[in-house]
């Protein structure tokens, strides 16, 4: 079994200048999660996932649009999105988020 550990997330996806920052952080057989780096106005365009994901705020301040429903995303927040939602992700300030892929439903454990 091997330990993975990212002491800093911030410091491990440094926020740039003008423009946005993606970095793989884990993949395996059943998980993906992807660090993104946002500078003040940038944003990733309405787009579907074909697995649910979760969004959290790291730092900074996010606007979503999840399906017809508007959120602000602060640090600490935790959103659930269910596999090809249309979702939208706009920096309000320079920001840090995780986004974790998850399993389809109904997949088999990793062994």
């Amino acid at each position: 079994m091997t330990v993975t550990v990212i002491s800093d997330l911030a410091a491990e996806l440094t926020v740039p200048e003008d423009g946005t920052l993606s970095r793989v952080l884990y993949r395996d057989d059943r998980l993906r999660v992807v660090g993104f780096a946002f500078a003040t106005g940038q944003e990733l365009t309405e787009h579907t996932s074909a697995l649910p994901v979760v969004i959290q705020v790291v730092r900074g301040r996010l606007d979503l649009v999840l399906g017809e429903e508007k959120t602000e995303a602060v640090p600490g927040s935790w959103i659930r999105l269910p596999a090809r939602l249309p979702h939208s992700v706009r920096a309000v300030e320079p920001s840090v988020m995780l986004l974790t892929m998850l399993p389809e439903a109904g997949a088999p454990p990793a062994a």
